[in-house]
């Protein structure tokens, strides 16, 4: 489906910065954060949770609508202006009737397509823009389809906030990253702008930093930032938000890489960078072939044996010695399996289609 996007905040701007507390817990900490924000400047809109979806029951859920008042003391007082996650039909009525600027789809809502179209069908015939974040687990097909929905409600307006995915392992994140997909979707949807939610992905606040600059390096649109005026108090998430005052240095310390490049010797030096990767890239797939021809030969020969396709002690011999040469090549561990569980699948695949021709 083609999708011609426009600015979500109405005018171009590079990088949309979005701030404000986890939850709306109370008029004093909404406005405290706000006014702190709208002081030093810099901030485009102010974020909190009216309504917080919650992986347990007996968690605290939001204010509710009780909430959405501050939201608009905020927008009179500050000028700034507003946004908040909707997650049904009445979140959108009650939104709306507020005067809040911009809506957010979260990462529980994104994973199902009923509501996203319950969303999208109270959204019709409404002018106003709207963020969806990628769904909980990796697919980047359901991203796709919510923001095709609401595209299809004739909201023109959108965005995405790349909050991470959920992983069973340890892992230093909350959420990990994994770049590649965000990526993919800003290759197939140029002028879609993609926002880091550095707070989700991070889950801690030493490593908010690294992750912000790490989105605007890739060039990314912008930031979402979870701040409260005393995080470890805080109702929900306290772990991952941080003061008005280290926000803001935060903000103040941060490199912005200008997407294009105008010096013509920098552009070919990377021409020349970029053409040496093609050709490894080009080595890398011919190799890739040949393996998979040796694979197929393996295959004949099992079935002519009558050989198991999986020889589990052959497959741990490979990977630990895989990993074993990455380490002294600078891989990561993680990069190094990864690779070679792709390449050992695609192998069994040719075996297979060997064994039953």
């Amino acid at each position: 489906m083609e999708m011609k996007f426009e600015p979500v905040l109405g005018v171009p701007k590079k990088h949309i910065i979005i701030a404000g507390p986890c939850s709306a817990e109370s008029e004093e900490q909404v406005m405290t954060v706000a006014r702190e924000l709208a002081a030093k400047g810099g901030v485009d809109l102010f974020r909190a949770g009216i309504w917080k979806p919650r992986t347990r029951p007996n968690s605290f859920e939001g204010v509710g609508v009780v909430g959405l008042p501050w939201m608009k003391r905020v927008k009179e007082e500050t000028g700034l202006r507003t946004t908040t996650e909707v997650a049904k039909r009445d979140h959108v009525f009650e939104a709306l009737k507020y005067g809040i600027d911009v809506l957010w789809l979260g990462a529980r809502t994104t994973v199902n397509p009923f509501a996203v179209q319950e969303v999208a069908d109270a959204l019709k015939g409404v002018d106003i823009p709207v963020l969806i974040k990628n769904p909980i687990n990796p697919d980047l097909k359901l991203w796709i389809g919510a923001i095709e929905r609401i595209y299809q409600a004739g909201i023109s307006r959108v965005g995405v906030i790349h909050r991470g995915f959920a992983y069973h392992g340890q892992t230093k994140y909350r959420n990990v990253p994994r770049w590649q997909i965000p990526i993919e979707l800003k290759r197939q949807f140029p002028d879609l702008p993609i926002i880091c939610d550095n707070s989700h992905i991070c889950g801690r606040r030493d490593i908010l930093f690294d992750v912000a600059q790490k989105s605007l390096d890739l060039n990314f649109d912008g930031l979402m930032t979870e701040i409260h005026p005393d995080p470890d108090s805080a109702w929900s998430d306290a772990k991952q938000q941080i003061t008005p005052k280290n926000y803001l240095e935060m903000l103040a310390t941060f490199s912005y890489p200008t997407a294009t490049v105008e010096d013509k010797s920098v552009v070919e030096s990377l021409d020349h960078l970029r053409n040496e990767i093609d050709e490894i890239d080009d080595d890398l797939l011919n190799l890739l072939g040949r393996r998979m021809k040796i694979s197929e030969q393996i295959g004949t020969y099992k079935k002519e044996n009558n050989i198991a396709i999986l020889q589990t002690n052959r497959w741990d011999e490979i990977l630990n010695r895989a990993i074993e040469k990455g380490k002294l090549k600078g891989l990561s561990d993680g990069f190094v399996e990864s690779i070679l569980k792709a390449i050992h699948q695609e192998s069994i695949n040719h075996q297979e289609n060997v064994m039953r021709g």
